[in-house]
């Protein structure tokens, strides 16, 4: 009589799952959602190293804008109270995010702040346009209510329809490559170079070497097909760097109480990005269309490509190439970039790490909850993130190029037309140093060598749109 009231209450539990997320329309069960959510966590959950040490190059830490020589002398790790509080914003931002989209869209995506936007965070808004780190996280606030607004009313959906899909994959291989180039920087492969501009680094160095076994160690598993490959990279790297003396092990302490929020809650300076104190109302205009407009365009291009991409890999598109839920997944990801300002972080996305857990039958937002609930109790493993060094965190970065570069193998450029916008794309982010930039070549470009060709049809008017504010943005906004 026992046993069958258990088992009567044990049903009544997978119904109501079955019920709530439909996985019996979907052809899956808890047990695989389980799996395949705990999956995707495993291989995206290098975020919660790599993105403190992004963001801290911003000056988000305790010593201010890092010199290589701080970034050497390992003051990346966790007990600095603001990196420490960026990784709790980390956590929080993706675990909101992946939970709204688990239960509002029911898709098995998963999120957190993105990696290409978290290096436009720091190195094009802050060190390129001058920027604080509290003016950037206001840009990310106001971009996040933008697209909540334009989530809403659909516009954002149209904006995704306008956008040729050479400039999609262009911009996803151009990300990649300025991801690289962090990566190869921060790991002393490429250093500058007074004559050259850049160059390799030393070799000999034992920074270089450990970010060099780092890539080697990375780029087996990932050959090798292991699941969370970036993420058993990063420790085994940071395994490696202790007899090296780069990794510092002394007196940390693995499992712990979350570190405080406090230096990073509620810290957005939109005083300051508005203009407010001396600049007046043209230099507050002006401050939020370079910085805002920018933004937003970024993290738009970012989350749909990344979104249709693991949609479509999951075989989640219907035959007009719509995605499922897609107006709720966006939704998601505004309400995620939204609170993620407010806390700390750089603009939520989509992660496309998320096929992992697809590609073990993942199908409903079951798989994004659990994955939601793993980044919770990842807060109380804060000394994990401590004692990894950048040059653990430096491979997982070129992998990520390495990923994101495969999409440039879909643009046609035997149509030069098409080729040569693709082109200024990729090539203008790593070598302009600002993912913005090459966006904007792409988007200024596309329109006019359509025209000259009489291929005005093939160009939406929301383009020429698109292509006329970066324009202004060029040749009359400040630099």
């Amino acid at each position: 009589m026992y046993v069958e009231k258990s088992e009567t209450k044990e049903n009544s539990k997978k119904t109501f799952l079955d019920s709530f997320f439909k996985l019996s329309e979907n052809g899956t069960n808890v047990k695989t959602e389980i799996i395949a959510g705990i999956t995707t966590f495993i291989a995206m959950a290098y975020v919660i190293f790599v993105n403190p040490s992004v963001l801290m190059q911003a000056g988000m830490n305790s010593k201010g804008l890092l010199g290589d020589a701080a970034v050497k002398a390992g003051l990346t790790a966790v007990n600095d109270p603001v990196v420490g509080a960026i990784f709790v914003a980390t956590c929080i931002s993706a675990a909101i995010g992946t939970l709204v989209m688990a239960l509002y869209a029911n898709v098995p995506f998963a999120q957190a702040p993105g990696m290409g936007l978290n290096a436009f965070f720091a190195f094009s808004v802050c060190l390129t346009l001058g920027y604080t780190w509290e003016q950037a996280l206001a840009a990310v606030f106001i971009s996040g209510v933008f697209f909540l607004i334009i989530t809403f009313t659909s516009i954002r959906e149209k904006i995704v329809d306008a956008l040729p899909q050479t400039l999609k994959l262009a911009i996803s291989g151009g990300i990649g490559l300025f991801i690289a180039l962090i990566g190869f920087k921060s790991g002393g492969i490429i250093v500058a170079n007074p004559a050259t501009l850049v160059g390799f680094g030393d070799f000999t160095n034992p920074h270089t070497i450990l970010t060099l076994v780092g890539i080697c160690i990375t780029a087996i598993l990932m050959s090798r097909k292991v699941k969370g490959s970036m993420l058993i990279g990063i420790i085994l790297t940071t395994i490696i760097g202790i007899p090296f003396g780069i990794t510092k092990v002394a007196g940390v302490s693995l499992i712990s109480a979350p570190p405080s929020l406090a230096p990073t809650l509620f810290k957005l300076d939109l005083p300051g990005l508005l203009g407010f104190g001396g600049a007046g109302l043209v230099g507050a205009l002006t401050s939020v269309i370079t910085v805002v407009v920018s933004f937003s365009l970024v993290d738009m291009f970012d989350t749909i490509g990344t979104l249709v991409g693991t949609a479509q890999k999951a075989g989640m598109v219907d035959k007009n190439g719509k995605v499922k839920n897609l107006n709720k997944a966006l939704f998601a990801d505004a309400i995620a970039t939204t609170l993620g300002s407010l806390i700390g972080t750089s603009t939520v996305t989509t992660y496309v790490e998320s096929t992992a857990g697809v590609s073990e039958g993942g199908r409903t937002g079951l798989t994004s909850a659990v994955t939601a609930i793993m980044f919770i109790l990842a807060l109380f493993f804060s000394g994990l993130v401590g004692i990894v060094p950048t040059e653990a965190t430096a491979p997982a970065l070129i992998i990520v190029g390495v990923l994101m570069m495969g999409a440039i193998t879909k643009i046609d450029f035997n149509d030069f037309t098409e080729a040569l916008p693709a082109f200024f794309t990729i090539a203008i982010m790593p070598f302009s140093y600002s993912i913005a930039n090459g966006i904007a070549a792409g988007l200024i470009f596309y329109p006019i060598v359509k025209v000259v060709t009489g291929k005005r049809k093939e160009v939406h008017p929301i383009i020429y749109v698109l292509a006329i504010l970066f324009i202004i943005r060029f040749t009359i906004l400040p630099k």
